[in-house]
């Protein structure tokens, strides 16, 4: 089948966007009608690793439905042997699902940056380790791309200014991987809780699960299918060792999840969706966070991995709401002075089971409702209206977790400005509100 290009530039639509006053986002115009000819959604796929691939296939499987229609026609990853297994997959499932000649061959890319330069790519999935998340998504935003970027929102809290910031200046959709927000349970807690349903809120507790293990930094050859570099990106370098990067064969839990230097640790990985929760319940998940925060943790001697174990915090809110987290089986818990609502995936509980039959009223608060995050993201791509989880929710969820854990580093009370996004009176604190980028990764 022959398959042309969009007839109008990304220049020109640039500026057709610009002079469209009324339209939030940027939108190819060949998008604009859905019965027109060419209105296919065209998604890239940025890191097809263990949790890309879910959200590739996510956005292949959503995007078959004709209310949607979307199409996966590009993946990439650093290790370039991922990015054609990812090209097969699709392929195979557009195959079975469509037919023999009725879909788009895919195309594999190991540098993301060759990527974004395709005009005809309108959004793309962000699936990388932690430290890539801005880098990323900045050069997506600032191509004119949606994105859909996994959670954590970015490394560092400057990082996720300067990702908020290029997203609503190039008038971008972006979700954030948050896909708690997605579910019923979750959505229906928050309803509870943000309408008093609980008496006047007084305690929330977030619980995380625990890293563990060890490994080695012995090392290794770096393998001829990846780019080393790219994949160490913005970071210092350091030599490549399998366990820090990713399990040369399958698609196991791999090690920079467990490597300060990548990834904050569970304080993020699981973090960044139980205090969305928290923050999505008292309502202060768009442009605020807690005032102070306190936390010990313990970080072992476990070789390579150096992320911390064990954890207990507590932070309180400007209205008096104390946040107190620990490690165990993730949940969270509101408390309030008339009862309490538990939440954690595929379950909730109360202390009164009729608080979860709470029927709203009409001048109630009510939650944006979503069934399936991908299609959330598609459907937005559409309307051009934002998100369940857009980029400043993802960016004040993760807040709260980067400053518990630097409040884990420094062993003491900080006292945290929600407004500045500043540490009070505090230069240790808040020269760790950054890392320095390596040329030429920097954002």
């Amino acid at each position: 089948m022959n398959y042309s290009r969009p007839s109008v530039r990304r220049r020109s639509m640039l500026k057709a966007a610009a002079a469209t006053v009324s339209a939030p986002y940027f939108v190819p115009s060949r998008l604009l009608g859905l019965d027109a000819p060419s209105n296919t959604l065209r998604i890239g796929s940025i890191g097809t690793g263990r949790m890309g691939h879910g959200d590739m296939k996510e956005a292949v499987y959503r995007g078959l439905d004709p209310k949607l229609n979307a199409r996966v026609v590009a993946v990439c990853d650093v290790n370039l042997e991922r990015a054609r297994h990812a090209k097969g997959e699709v392929e195979a499932i557009y195959e079975k699902k469509l037919g023999p000649g009725k879909y788009e061959p895919v195309k594999a890319y190991q540098d993301f940056r060759e990527l974004l330069g395709r005009d005809d790519i309108d959004g793309v999935t962000i699936s990388t380790p932690d430290h890539q998340h801005a880098l990323n998504g900045i050069a997506a935003a600032n191509a004119g791309k949606a994105i859909y970027i996994q959670k954590p929102f970015t490394y560092s809290i400057v990082e996720g200014q300067k990702l908020v910031k290029a997203v609503r200046k190039n008038k971008v959709i972006l979700q954030t991987g948050s896909q708690q927000r997605s579910d019923q349970r979750f959505r229906r807690t928050c309803e509870i809780v943000r309408n008093g349903y609980l008496g006047k809120l007084h305690t929330i507790e977030v619980i995380v699960p625990t890293d563990h293990g060890k490994a080695s930094a012995d090392p290794e050859t770096v393998p001829d299918d990846l780019n080393y570099d790219l994949w160490m990106g913005p970071t210092a370098k350091r030599p490549y060792t399998s366990a820090c990067v990713h399990p040369l064969k399958g698609y196991g839990r791999p090690g920079w999840l467990q490597v300060e230097q990548y990834c904050r640790g569970m304080i993020t990985g699981w973090g960044a969706h139980m205090y969305d929760i928290a923050q999505w319940g008292l309502g202060t998940d768009t442009n605020s966070g807690p005032v102070s925060v306190k936390a010990t943790a313990e970080f072992p001697d476990r070789g390579l991995f150096n992320v911390h174990v064990g954890y207990d915090a507590e932070a309180e809110y400007a209205n008096g709401v104390k946040l107190v987290s620990h490690n165990g089986a993730p949940g969270v818990k509101f408390i309030g002075e008339d009862g309490w609502v538990w939440v954690a995936r595929g379950k909730w509980d109360a202390s009164d089971q009729n608080i979860l039959r709470t029927q709203l009223k009409d001048n109630d608060v009510h939650l944006t409702v979503s069934a399936n995050h991908m299609i959330n993201f598609l459907q937005s791509m559409r309307s051009r209206q934002d998100p369940i989880a857009p980029a400043e929710v993802g960016h004040r969820s993760n807040s709260v977790c980067v400053i518990h854990h630097i409040a884990m580093k420094l062993g003491r009370k900080l006292k945290w400005d929600p407004q500045t996004e500043q540490f009070v009176n505090d230069a240790e604190a808040n020269k760790m509100l950054d890392f320095d980028h390596r040329e030429p990764y920097t954002v």
